[in-house]
Parts: C-alpha cells; sequence; structure tokens
C-alpha cells in the first residue's frame, strides 16, 4: 500500500495548491509537478446530474473489492450516522480510507465533492482537512493527517432515489445527501485544529471569517440585547455534535426579530457561511429558506467578546442549528474548534430522523 498512499499524497499536495481563495485556503506547495491534476468546473452551477456522473466515474476508477468497501446499502442507516470528529482508530469508520486510494481515486472522489460544493465551502473544506497535516506534523501521531480520512457512498448513485456520499476525520465531516434536483448537506461537522497554521508561506485561518464575523455581531449588541445574547463568560461544548442525531435543542439567546437592521444583516452573514457550502444552484433556496425564517432564529454567546478570545457561538432556527465551540484539549483553546451544521427538519434528506 506504500505507492498507492504515496501516490495520493502527491495527489493532495497537487489538487489543494489551487485551492487559492479569500477565504484563507490551504495551499501546500506542490510535492510535484510530474502528474497534472484535472480542474472540474467549480462555476457553482453543478446540476444533480453532475454530481451522479462524478459518483459513477469515482466507482469506476475503483480496483478489486474497494467498490464493495466503500459503497453500502441505501437503507443503510448506520452508516448514514458512522461519523464522527474523533481521529482515525479511535473512531469506526467504513468504506475507504484516503490513504489507500490511488491518485486518479482520489482525485475522483474530489470531483464529486467539487460537484456538490461551492467554490467557497470546498475551498473550505481542503483548508480544514490540510489542518489536519500541520497537527499532524507537530503532534506526530501517524493517526492524524489527510490520509487517514475516509469516503463512502450510501446508495448507488441514482436520478430517482436519494443517495448520500461521505467524507470525514479527525475535525471535518460532510454528509451530501442527493435526492432528485435537492442536495441536504447537514449533518456536517466543520471543525479545525490547528485553526491557525502556515503554508506556503501564508497565514492560514480557515473558519477565520466565520469566528471573526461572529465577534463582529456580538461586538454590535448593546445594552438589552447584549444581555440577552451573552449567556456566559466560558465557551461551552456542542450540544448536538456526532452522535446526536434527532435530538432537539430549544433556541435561547438573541432572536433576529428583536435585532436591529445592520445586526440582522450580519447575522444572516454569518449564517450564510453555513448555508452557502452548497454549490450556488442548491444554495440559493437554502438561504432563501435561512433568511425567510431570520426573525426566529436565535444567536447565543458563551465567552469573552473581545475578538481573538476562544468563545463559542450558537444559532438556531426553525431549520438550523450552528454550534462553534472553541476546545481546551491541546493548549490554546482557541486552536481546536469543533463545529456542527444541522438541519433539525431535514438532516440527511429527511432519511434518519
Amino acid at each position: 500500500m506504500s505507492g498507492r498512499s504515496t501516490a495520493a499524497t502527491v495527489l493532495l499536495a497537487l489538487g489543494l495548491a489551487a485551492c487559492t481563495t479569500e477565504r484563507d485556503p490551504a495551499a501546500p506547495p506542490p510535492a510535484s509537478s510530474a502528474v497534472p491534476v484535472p480542474s472540474p468546473s467549480r462555476s457553482g452551477q453543478a446540476g444533480t446530474a453532475d454530481i451522479m456522473a462524478a459518483a459513477e466515474a469515482f466507482l469506476g476508477t475503483l480496483e478489486g473489492g474497494e467498490r464493495d468497501d466503500v459503497l453500502f446499502d441505501r437503507d443503510d442507516r448506520e452508516q448514514r450516522q458512522r461519523w464522527s470528529n474523533l481521529p482515525h482508530q479511535v473512531f469506526d469508520r467504513r468504506g475507504l480510507m484516503i490513504g489507500d486510494l490511488d491518485q486518479a481515486e482520489v482525485d475522483a472522489f474530489l470531483t464529486v465533492m467539487r460537484a456538490t460544493l461551492s467554490t467557497e465551502g470546498f475551498d473550505r473544506v481542503m483548508a480544514q482537512w490540510a489542518a489536519d497535516d500541520a497537527l499532524a506534523a507537530a503532534d506526530g501521531r501517524a493517526n492524524l493527517g489527510r490520509p487517514n480520512y475516509w469516503v463512502a457512498i450510501i446508495g448507488e448513485p441514482s436520478a430517482t432515489e436519494g443517495w448520500q456520499w461521505q467524507f470525514g476525520g479527525h475535525h471535518v465531516t460532510v454528509n451530501a445527501t442527493i435526492s432528485g434536483d435537492s442536495v441536504s448537506l447537514t449533518p456536517s461537522f466543520l471543525g479545525v485544529q490547528p485553526a491557525t497554521y502556515e503554508s506556503g508561506g501564508r497565514t492560514v485561518r480557515p473558519l477565520g471569517d466565520i469566528i471573526d464575523q461572529a465577534f463582529t455581531l456580538v461586538g454590535s449588541l448593546q445594552g438589552g440585547a447584549r444581555q440577552r445574547a451573552v449567556l456566559g463568560d466560558t465557551p461551552i461544548d456542542l450540544e448536538l455534535g456526532a452522535g446526536q442525531d434527532c435530538r432537539s435543542i430549544a433556541p435561547v439567546g438573541l432572536p433576529g426579530s428583536a435585532m436591529n437592521a445592520a445586526q440582522r444583516a450580519a447575522f444572516l452573514d454569518l449564517i450564510g457561511e453555513y448555508g452557502g457550502l452548497g454549490a450556488e444552484r442548491f444554495a440559493a433556496g437554502r438561504l432563501a429558506q435561512l433568511e425567510a425564517e431570520l426573525p426566529d432564529t436565535w444567536f447565543a454567546w458563551h465567552g469573552p467578546t473581545t475578538p481573538g478570545s476562544a468563545a463559542y457561538f450558537r444559532v438556531t432556527g426553525p431549520h438550523v442549528v450552528i454550534e462553534y465551540s472553541p476546545q481546551a484539549m491541546g493548549g490554546d483553546p482557541a486552536e481546536h474548534i469543533h463545529g456542527v451544521y444541522r438541519d433539525p427538519v431535514n438532516d440527511y434528506g429527511g432519511t434518519v430522523c
């Protein structure tokens, strides 16, 4: 497997070198220029037919028993819910591990992801993924780093029946459920460690824009509004992280209806960083839903309100739960983030709860 793993590592470095956006992307310098990496369209206009075609192409690259390992029955609820922020070997994932795939196979799965996600969403996930390499280099543990992420497909890709792809490992999981012309990207785990790292001579902050916007929003709140939103002076852990499917939590904090126009606009921008994870065709409807429900969507804060501090925030609405939670384990809590994006009505496209 060492040759296949090396090829995958070269591919990852090449593929991520193209991820350059204003969102502090991860862009490790190319490990080699010998093998060109295709650049699929990333216009944000990908339809579900493109996702299905990309998934079928990925399955076509697999060898031997790999197809059986990565493809699960359409009604396999256990696999749909088999994800965690814990690292490889600590949590039992199923499917195919990136480090066991060759270059063509990894590239093909990245194409599935590009067809599903927005440019910004794809680049963010790639930057979060690359952070695990920085952590592995600093920590020295063999079960960390990009090769220790897993992929799976639940249900044969279909234009008429729902199916799902999974990508995940330590601190990052994307669950994409495709049904007809709709795509659900919840639940997804959007965390990172370290939250700031150097790559190619640049400082990378995969979630930096999100927490910066959150600090701007909480900093704009005054008087009674601030008192309602800020519920404590220390960050708390996730309520609805991995293993918490089908649970609901009551909204707390400050509703959008109690914010002024500028605050509501900032609140919507913050939520849009999550709602815009999918390609534009899918995200447009999702963002419209989140905007329409903004008056009934609540913002809560635990922790200091000084920018750069370790602070937790939560967004709770009829069709959204977002949590951002610094973790004390491993040093500076602001550098170790757990985060989740859910739709309490439509997680897994409504196929589980």
